[in-house]
This record gives structure tokens, C-alpha cells and sequence, in this order.
């Protein structure tokens, strides 16, 4: 049997096979998507993931590689008849070097880790997902992760440098460096936003920092969702580049305050923080203008954070947005399609009108600054056909980011999700591509099958033999 074979890589405590274990990794954030795995393995270094792909290769056998189980996509979600490679126990940040404003880590260390690594040196790690206290580096890799700060610092790729990853073919690449100079074609920004399709990442190089000097942060709250997307728009326009831009609509301000009594501005339909955020004579000449905006957007109240404290409060609202909307809904699904930013009023408008057509609650958490929207469509999954009325008014929601010239995802992937989606927003020649580029990285589609295209997987593109990166010397085989 296959099972004892991964037996010889894994002891009895690490290689968890019973329905109990198994139920922990049946999901992952996207709950409404089930499958068990044959088995899940826990490796504890770099080789025993690199021998477990190898086995996986040689049996024909899929794998999902998988962090904390964040992802809101399905980008996790097993695959029947595979296994499950859990990376938590890789979470050594393995150097740390200040001069040269870089970490070099294993895929499951906690986001928020390196960051508080970095802090005694005056650094930080840019990229800040709601769950950044408990996601890993290697599912925001997989994912692009991006976070709220994401307008002014970028996304994930912005902020890797390099990466060691095994291939599902086995094979072991090395990608980028310790330096953004490099020469020939990006696989690094490949490899990053893969979901998983092309294999594991062992170590991760990232770009560090230094944390800002200053930080002013405002809360206002408004009348109308649409105003708050309004005020966006005119902070965007002016030039400012705050390093934070984001929205929370009266549901997700409901379900904050009663997760973690953050104090927002009562009676509000919206509200909306700002933060910018640098040198404190550079804030300090930026504070005028932004004051000037905000009140030329007429909010019903204006609070600026006066202390350290008070803007953790701000920020720990709309960092438990996500998970406290569970206190309004047993069930919800978390979108995060993507609008331009001339367009954002509109769009919040739209989804408020086909959430009254469809009878479903809708709230709204989103980062405002880059136009990625998080609508959370609220159901009952015991109702019959509940799930199904919420799926059809995702659907609708993204059809119309993609319609405004937006896309269908801003930082949580296509995964399982959107899958069917895939099409309204690239041709059928776009689509063949990528599974060209996918087969050349796994020929044999046993990496996170079932993810991203719609339909599944296309048949193997390329046959066993010499890889095409090993031709030109990017690969290497260990």
C-alpha cells in the first residue's frame, strides 16, 4: 500500500491517518467545501517535504501543501485520494540580516513572526493580511497576499526576493537572490500567486523595511456606503498616498464592536481609516491636505487617533472584521473581487442593490486604496438552497468587478472558488497558456489539482524526461 511507504519517511505521530486527524484538514477557511485526504504528513525539515513530493511524483499521487488553513478560496482544500503536506512545524526564520534589510525563512512561519524579528533593528515585513497573526509566509506566497497597507508597500511579490522550492517533479529550483538585481526571466513573480500549482517553497527570501517614524490615523464615518467610496476616490485622486485606505459598512462596524468594542462612531453606514504614515515632517506636511479632503466629504464624525493605543483599537476592528461577521450569520462566503478606484462608489452601490434582489445580507469589508472589495455574503447553511442563493450572488458580484475593468481576485486566489469564473475574465488562448505554464512546473498535475481552472485540470502537456527550466539551467536536480 502507498501509505507504508510515506511510513518509511514518517513516523506513526506524523503521518496522521485517522478520521479524527483527518476531519482538521477536510477545509480550510472556505467552509462550505469539504474532502478528506488519504493522509496528512508532517514533515519537520526541508528534505522530508522534498522526499514526500519525490514519493508523491513516483506514485502518481496528489498533494496540497498547507499553512494555517486561511486560505478563503479553497486554495487548500485536499484532494480525494491524496495527501495533505502540512509545513507548520517549517517555521524557523533561518537569518535575519539588517544591513541588508532581508529575512530568509521556511514556509510556516507566522506572518506577524517576522515582523517582530525585524522590530529591534527598526524593520518590518510590508505585506499585512487580517489574518496575519496566524497565516504563514508560504500561503502568502502561494496567494500574493497583499493586507491593508498593500496601496502604499504592494503585495507579496513586491516583497520576495528568492525561493527554494521543490518542483512536483521533484526537482529542487533555486529562483532570485538576496538582491532585487537579477538577470533573465522573473520565476521568482511566477512562483508567487501559484496557488500551490507548481510545487512547495522551502525558503523564502523577503524584503524588509524600516518601520515608519510617524503615523496619523483617522476615523470618519459617513452617511452611505457610496459616500465613503466617494472620499476614497478624492484621497486617491489629490496625489496623497496614504499607507492605509479601508471601508467597513454598518454590518462589519456591528459585528467589530461586538467582537472587540473598537469604539466606532455610532449611527454611521460606513466609515472609512486613513493612515498615512513616514518621516514625521513628511506627515506632518500631508496632514493639511488629507484634513481638507475629509471634510470636503462632509462625515458625520472625524476622530484622529491621538496614541499608540488608540489607533491598536482602530486597527483591531477592522483586523477581526472577517472573523467576527460569524457573531451575525452561522455561515458567510468572503469575496474579493477587484473595481477601479474611479469606480468604487458605484460598485459598493450595485452590490447593496443586488443584495436587496437576492434577500441576502451583505457586509462590507474592503481595502479601499487599491479597490479590492470584500463583500461577505451572510446565509444559513442549514436552509435548503441557502449556500446556493449566496453562490449565484458571489457569482453576480464578480461579473460585475470584471465588467468595471476589475478582476476576480485582488489577494485570495481563484482556488475552488472562482474557478468557473476563470472565463469571463481570459480568453480560451489566455487559459491554454497557463496550463502550458502549469504542466511545465508539474507535468503530471498531481501539485493542488482541481484548483484554479475551470473544469479542472488539463490533460499533462509535458511528458516525463528533461525538464524545460533544466535546459536552460534554472533548475537542478539534488
Amino acid at each position: 500500500m502507498s501509505l507504508s511507504r510515506f511510513a518509511q519517511i514518517f513516523p506513526p505521530e506524523r503521518l496522521l491517518t485517522s478520521a479524527a486527524h483527518l476531519s482538521a484538514y477536510e477545509s480550510d477557511a472556505l467552509t462550505a467545501f469539504h474532502s478528506r485526504p488519504v493522509a496528512v504528513v508532517v514533515p519537520e525539515s526541508a528534505d522530508e517535504v522534498i522526499a514526500a513530493v519525490r514519493l508523491c511524483r513516483e506514485l502518481g499521487m496528489p498533494f496540497v501543501a498547507r499553512g494555517s488553513g486561511t486560505s478563503l478560496s479553497g486554495g487548500s482544500l485536499p484532494v480525494a485520494g491524496g495527501i495533505v503536506i502540512a509545513l507548520n512545524r517549517l517555521n524557523r526564520i533561518l537569518k535575519l540580516d539588517a544591513t541588508e534589510r532581508i529575512a530568509v525563512v521556511e514556509p510556516g512561519v507566522v506572518n506577524t513572526q517576522v515582523t517582530l524579528a525585524a522590530q529591534p533593528f527598526g524593520l518590518h515585513y510590508a505585506p499585512d493580511p487580517s489574518s496575519q497573526t496566524i497565516c504563514t509566509i508560504g500561503g502568502n506566497v502561494a496567494f500574493n497576499s497583499g493586507g491593508a497597507h498593500c496601496l502604499k508597500y504592494g503585495m507579496t511579490s513586491n516583497h520576495v526576493l528568492g525561493i527554494k522550492a521543490v518542483l512536483a517533479t521533484g526537482e529542487v529550483v533555486e529562483f532570485g537572490g538576496p538582491s532585487r538585481e537579477s538577470i533573465g526571466p522573473d520565476y521568482t513573480g511566477l512562483f508567487v500567486g501559484s496557488e500551490g500549482l507548481f510545487g512547495i517553497a522551502l525558503e523564502i527570501t523577503l524584503q524588509l523595511l524600516p518601520r515608519a517614524e510617524c503615523f496619523h490615523t483617522v476615523l470618519a464615518g459617513y452617511r452611505t456606503l457610496e459616500e465613503a467610496g466617494d472620499a476614497v476616490s478624492a484621497v486617491v485622486a489629490s496625489g496623497l498616498l496614504p499607507g492605509a485606505l479601508e471601508i467597513m459598512d454598518a454590518l462589519a462596524i456591528q459585528a467589530a464592536e461586538a467582537a472587540v468594542q473598537s469604539g466606532y462612531p455610532k449611527g454611521c453606514e460606513a466609515v472609512l481609516i486613513v493612515e498615512l504614515e513616514g518621516p514625521r515632517e513628511k506627515v506632518a506636511a500631508e496632514r493639511p491636505a488629507l484634513d481638507a479632503l475629509l471634510a470636503a466629504s462632509k462625515p458625520i464624525e472625524s476622530r484622529v487617533a491621538a496614541n499608540a493605543a488608540e489607533r491598536a483599537k482602530i486597527w483591531k476592528g477592522r483586523k477581526s472584521a472577517f472573523s467576527a461577521v460569524g457573531r451575525l450569520s452561522p455561515d458567510f462566503i468572503v469575496q474579493d473581487g477587484v473595481v477601479p478606484r474611479q469606480r468604487l462608489g458605484e460598485a459598493l452601490r450595485r452590490i447593496s442593490e443586488m443584495a436587496r434582489e437576492a434577500g441576502i445580507r451583505v457586509a462590507n469589508v474592503f481595502h479601499a486604496g487599491d479597490g479590492n472589495l470584500h463583500p461577505l455574503i451572510l446565509y444559513d447553511g442549514r436552509e435548503s438552497g441557502a449556500l446556493e442563493r449566496a453562490e449565484e450572488l458571489a457569482g453576480r458580484i464578480l461579473k460585475m468587478c470584471v465588467a468595471m475593468g476589475g478582476s476576480l481576485t485582488g489577494e485570495h486566489g481563484i482556488g475552488v472558488e472562482k474557478r468557473a469564473y476563470l472565463p469571463d475574465m481570459f480568453s480560451a488562448d489566455e487559459i491554454a497558456l497557463m496550463h502550458r505554464i502549469r504542466a511545465a512546473f508539474d507535468p503530471l498535475g498531481i501539485a493542488n489539482p482541481g484548483k484554479m481552472f475551470p473544469g479542472g485540470d488539463a490533460p499533462a502537456l509535458v511528458q516525463h524526461g528533461l525538464h524545460p527550466l533544466e535546459k536552460s539551467g534554472v533548475i537542478s536536480r539534488e
